[in-house]
């Protein structure tokens, strides 16, 4: 759908002046969309990284269901969009998701945006479309940008499979105990993190999953776009020097194509090897090592070993 010059004879206050977005200055006008939900991806930094016809839908919707609308409000502002803003957000879904409802039963155009990227990744945005559908009415997707897959093409690690996480867990027990669970899956796996956490799951993910490559990608498009490369070990000794100001995916390439997970029985056997010679932490990193299990089965393995080997607790 190409946008249009606005006439230069189109009359102040009607709906046509009203429904326009500018580009440079040149006022540009947006036709009124077909009625129905548009899931609108949005900049997830940089604002001119949004498409045409994105900004021709947001122009010529009734309303613009938002997260946070001061942050939407940044972009409507700077292409000059007099759309109204509702707030769509997990804390008051149960009682606007009726209203959207109402708005697409009159025949109305509903956009829907997330603070940052394309919506209903990491959002709660997946019941709306889901009651949308099940009342009949049409839903479209306008594609744009994703932190996600923008991660993913600069990271350099393998992208023909890959596993979203989203957020790990807040606390460090079941942090730790989901990160076990993702140690296990045969692909490049992307998460997000906070800056006040980033060095404590970089601690946690060098531990349980290794010595895979991985990349740290902070603030993507923005100013301060900031790319590190290495393997987790590296990344995490390094961890205390990052800077923790921002926004991070963290990307973790998959395991090694010829890497073998060692069978239960050769594991007790190069733990009890390790064991007689070794405290329980040089055992565990030793058999980590060589037999491709996660960190903290391999230590449960080696502390129940080491109370039958010395007949006490193991710990060394």
């Amino acid at each position: 759908m190409r946008a249009k010059p606005a006439p230069i004879n189109t009359p102040e206050g009607t709906d046509a002046a009203l429904r326009g977005f500018s580009i440079d200055a040149h006022r540009l006008v947006a036709p009124k969309p077909a009625p129905g939900l548009y899931l609108v991806a949005t900049p997830i930094g940089n604002l001119g990284d949004i498409t045409l016809r994105a900004l021709q839908t947001l122009a010529g919707v009734e309303i613009i269901a938002c997260e946070d609308t001061r942050i939407t409000r940044r972009l409507t502002e700077r292409y000059d969009i007099s759309a109204q803003l509702k707030q769509y957000h997990e804390h008051n879904a149960e009682a606007a998701r009726p209203k959207i409802l109402e708005a697409l039963a009159q025949g109305g155009s509903v956009a829907l945006v997330s603070d940052a990227g394309t919506p209903l990744i990491s959002d709660p945005g997946y019941k709306l479309v889901r009651e949308v559908c099940a009342a009949g009415h049409a839903v479209y997707a306008l594609p744009g940008p994703s932190s996600v897959l923008a991660a993913l093409s600069v990271a350099a690690l393998p992208t023909d499979r890959f596993f979203f996480e989203g957020f790990l867990p807040a606390k460090s027990v079941a942090r730790r105990s989901r990160l076990t669970e993702l140690a296990r899956i045969d692909a490049t796996l992307v998460m997000f993190e906070s800056g006040n956490r980033v060095q404590d799951t970089l601690a946690d993910l060098a531990e349980i999953i290794g010595t895979r490559e991985a990349a740290i990608c902070r603030e993507l498009t923005k100013l301060h776009e900031e790319i590190s490369r290495a393997t987790l070990s590296e990344l995490a000794r390094e961890a205390d020097t990052l800077e923790t100001r921002g926004e991070f995916v963290l990307v973790i390439g998959p395991p090694a194509a010829d890497a073998e997970v060692m069978t239960s029985d050769a594991l007790d056997d190069l733990l009890r090897g390790q064991l007689a010679a070794h405290s329980v932490k040089d055992a565990v990193a030793h058999a980590v090592e060589l037999s491709g299990r996660p960190r903290r089965e391999v230590y449960a393995r080696a502390l129940e070993l080491a109370r039958g080997l010395r007949g006490d607790d193991g710990e060394d």
